[in-house]
């Protein structure tokens, strides 16, 4: 097996939103704001080679919404998927299977582009993963998870066919060496990667845990459908890697891509910092 980083670009959230009762004089200090109140957030995405297999976790945003959409969010930074793939010496068409970890418009977007006026996949080649319950989720949204569920991101999948559901057990093995746990705090039935790479087990954090910033427990995103649900599913996560010496691998940190943890008088903090291409 061979992991590589895929770096899509950068984007804005506001930071009030992305820490939720935490005060800003307090996570300023890891995460600065500018002068909107917005803070950078990455959206790093995930490639494993795996035998005849190329499975791309995650999209980032995409580039098919219009400028008013992207106004909002300040995309910047020098990468997309293309360019990342192409470094590596693929390129769309040599994906076998995305896996969605959810389908918010920041890990989906990407996965469908516009060709003309059709909106069609832009993995040609792969077979797209969800799981039904958060399909069903997504494409019957309530009020408040709207925005983040956006039709012409979702359903063209569908559409073409390639379309695969994981079925929703804990623990379950997807793919060699790839098992999948679920987290249902920040949206219903989002899916967490746990890949035994080298001996060691990494995790693709998806919304679980943004950023190394978001280790303390009451720093819970005001985006998460059910805060103290995601409160204590982070709990039990942080306990679990520290026990395990998991690698995170963490898709919204804007600086620090890889880290293992620590218990020290105050919780469950950082350990190391390093990049993925490191281990």
């Amino acid at each position: 097996m061979k992991l590589h980083t895929i770096n899509t670009g950068l984007f804005k959230l506001d930071g009030g939103a992305m820490f939720g009762v935490v005060p800003k004089a307090i996570w300023q200090k890891t995460n600065p704001a500018d002068a909107n109140n917005l803070c950078t957030w990455a959206m790093r995405c995930l490639l494993i080679e795996e035998g005849e297999q190329l499975i791309l976790v995650d999209t980032g945003i995409g580039n098919k919404q219009d400028e008013k959409f992207f106004s909002h969010y300040y995309l910047h930074g020098n990468d997309s998927m293309e360019k990342s793939l192409a470094r590596l010496g693929f390129n769309t068409a040599d994906i076998t299977d995305v896996f969605l970890t959810h389908l918010h418009f920041d890990h989906v977007g990407g996965a469908i582009v516009r060709e003309n006026d059709k909106l069609v996949p832009a993995f040609k080649n792969a077979h797209y993963w969800s799981n039904e319950k958060h399909w069903q989720w997504a494409v019957e949204p309530n009020a408040r998870e709207k925005a983040s569920f956006l039709k012409e991101n979702i359903l063209p999948i569908q559409e073409s066919g390639q379309l695969k559901f994981v079925a929703e057990k804990e623990n379950i093995e997807w793919q060699k060496d790839i098992n999948i746990s679920f987290a249902y705090g920040h949206t219903d039935a989002m899916m967490l990667p746990k890949i035994n790479y080298k001996g060691r087990t990494i995790v693709y954090m998806a919304d679980l845990l943004p950023s190394v910033g978001h280790l303390p427990l009451p720093y819970v995103m005001a985006y998460d459908m059910f805060p103290l649900k995601t409160l204590t599913e982070k709990q039990a996560f942080l306990e679990e890697a520290v026990n395990n010496n998991y690698i995170l691998y963490l898709e919204h940190d804007p600086i620090n891509e890889c880290c293992t943890l620590q218990r020290i008088e105050k919780g469950i903090r950082v350990a190391e910092i390093f990049k993925l291409s490191e281990i």
